[in-house]
């Protein structure tokens, strides 16, 4: 299989503390460090959130664009992701930092179960967000946490709320959610597939599905999602002991299925996403 893999690495996310891991990146200045050591690497995406300094989590624009500042100096082409993920705000604050024009923003399309309460993506919030991207020309990265976000991206970009074919990542493994069931994850394949033919996706595995999910995605010629946000460890035993850790892990599983690892210029290519500012 020659087509590249596009390596996203979650750095952060809301849920992951020090506590649990002393390598999570909470502060910009850690997290500018931490993706600079995974994009040499191997990783072409940088998902981000960010944190408070009591490592809650956060919208804070200005945060962000201190990120996005850091990640472009230090890591050139990278393709930057901001989440707008419901656990780092409410309402609209959940985009408030995509007038800063990221490459691409993570865009939650339908509601779902997580372990302690329910993820709330109503309607309305849904369309705000996907009409900022489109104002920003952010691509949307659709998280599928159920089969039906995969058929309501559909809908929504035959009415031109999702500009261009979409980029779809399932999210298996979730407590409560969708569960990482490998017939599950095919029959997801053939329906994106079936609805946007010759569209890329990606697969993110939580917890010990990381690695389950980044073989099935890469055997399958998708793309792969790997980091501390979603997953602290490197095995049952063995804290990860860095997100390029988990970068390199994935790279690993790449050479095994003979799959080389995408560089930002043709992740860029793949994704449909402009050039990188030189």
């Amino acid at each position: 299989m020659t087509t590249p893999c596009i390596i996203c690495v979650a750095i952060t996310g809301s849920v992951p503390t020090k506590s649990d891991n002393p390598a999570v990146p909470i502060s910009v200045s850690e997290q500018i460090e931490s993706t600079h050591e995974a994009f040499e690497a191997g990783a072409s995406i940088c998902h981000a959130h960010v944190r408070n300094d009591d490592e809650t989590p956060s919208s804070d624009p200005e945060k962000f664009a201190a990120l996005k500042e850091g990640v472009e100096r230090h890591c050139p082409g990278m393709i930057i992701q901001f989440s707008t993920g419901g656990r780092s705000g409410a309402g609209r604050a959940r985009g408030g930092m995509l007038p800063l024009c990221p490459d691409m923003a993570s865009l939650s399309v339908g509601s779902n179960n997580f372990p302690t309460r329910v993820y709330e993506n109503p309607p309305d919030l849904v369309d705000w967000l996907a009409g900022e991207m489109l104002t920003y020309d952010i691509k949307p990265e659709i998280e599928a946490f159920d089969l039906s976000h995969i058929f309501r991206a559909s809908q929504m970009f035959s009415a031109g709320r999702i500009k261009e074919v979409p980029y779809v990542q399932f999210v298996m493994g979730v407590k409560n959610a969708m569960p990482a069931d490998k017939q599950v994850f095919d029959f997801y394949v053939a329906t994106v597939q079936r609805l946007f033919p010759g569209a890329p996706w990606c697969a993110a595995g939580i917890g010990a599905n990381q690695i389950p999910l980044n073989e099935w995605a890469i055997a399958a010629g998708g793309h792969a999602r790997t980091g501390l946000e979603d997953n602290v460890r490197l095995d049952k035993a063995t804290l990860a002991p860095s997100n390029a850790a988990l970068v390199r892990r994935t790279v690993e599983i790449c050479a095994t299925y003979d799959r080389p690892v995408a560089q930002p210029h043709e992740a860029r290519a793949i994704l449909g996403l402009r050039a990188a500012v030189a």
